[in-house]
């Protein structure tokens, strides 16, 4: 199967492109290398992905707005499934630049959708997140809760670029399953990304900052589940759906801290800051409809993922 990955070079993109060349398929990616972090991190993933099988992996460098890098992937060959992961991240930043999210995120998501209508290629698979949900969703969040709350512009876009989705398919016909991500953690993750934060101001003898007062609670996923959870959903995808993809169980932030601080062998220092505009409280996801779907059912329990991203972060992360 050959697949087109949009956001290529990323955390979750490095790790799906590995996946999937691992498994034997042709991959084209595209990727824009933002500038949110260090273009060297996203060079080195790359670097991974091709050590698997180059000569079954395929990058342009490109903007999925600059109207030829779609055309570009499309014109090597017929593509069978899109993989769309390419996006702006970022709760708080979004609050600071919500114009950026609405093009990069939601216009950039309907260029996708409209070069798979021109290149008949009917079959999507792209990243949606928990954020959607808002605090007006009641946890555990089913894929049917409300998500017409949402508490920051990134959350607003993503819940966006789901109803485009499922606009097309009522149009067009396209196949799409969106998957809500729970805070996706592991090796590569991005540095700005909450463990990768606090495992640098650790490794610093630093205070992690924390913001709140540590009961808000998340779920946490560990990159290889949801890489998993990615894959099915690329192979059966059919008609429309949004699916949770989330982690072993929820825990309160300041618990998390300290089993990341055990990981990494530190005793941890907190500092603690007020709650940041655009966090919610609390995630967690219904893993019911993944479960009948796609299988899916977390694997990797948060100490034994910290364990893998100590290791990881001590030979590779930004310090």
């Amino acid at each position: 199967m050959r697949v087109l990955v949009t956001g290529c070079a990323g955390f979750i993109g490095s790790h799906c492109c590995e996946a999937l060349l691992r498994r034997g398929d042709v991959v084209v990616g595209i990727d824009c290398f933002d500038p949110f972090y260090e273009r060297a991190l996203k060079t080195r993933n790359l670097d991974v992905v091709r050590s698997v099988a180059a000569e079954r992996f395929t990058f342009i460098e490109g903007d999925l707005l600059d109207g030829t890098s779609l055309d570009r992937a499309f014109a090597i060959g017929p593509v069978d499934r899109v993989l769309h992961l390419a996006a702006k991240v970022g709760v708080r930043p979004s609050i600071a630049q919500p114009a950026a999210y609405v093009r990069h995120n939601i216009e950039a998501t309907t260029h996708v959708l409209a070069a798979m209508s021109a290149h008949k290629c009917d079959h999507l698979v792209f990243a949606s997140s928990s954020s959607v949900y808002g605090d007006d969703s009641v946890a555990p969040y089913r894929e049917d809760a409300r998500a017409d709350a949402p508490m920051s512009p990134y959350a607003a876009s993503k819940r966006a670029c789901e109803l485009m989705c499922r606009t097309w398919h009522a149009l067009y016909g396209t196949h799409v399953w969106g998957l809500r991500l729970f805070t996706v953690y592991g090796p590569r993750q991005r540095p700005e990304m909450a463990f990768h934060r606090f495992a640098t101001h650790m490794a610093r003898g630093e205070a992690v900052p924390m913001f709140g007062d540590g009961a808000s609670s998340r779920d946490y996923t560990f990159v290889g589940d949801v890489v998993a959870g990615v894959l099915t959903a690329v192979d059966r995808v059919d008609g429309f759906r949004v699916i949770n993809i989330g982690g072993d169980r929820e825990i309160a932030l300041r618990d998390a801290i300290e089993l990341l601080g055990g990981a990494l062998g530190v005793t941890p220092t907190i500092a603690v800051h007020p709650s940041a505009a655009g966090d919610v409280r609390r995630t967690t996801a219904d893993l019911t409809l993944a479960g009948a779907l796609l299988g899916y059912a977390p694997a990797v329990t948060l100490e034994a993922g910290l364990a893998e991203f100590a290791a990881w972060f001590w030979q590779h992360g930004v310090r």
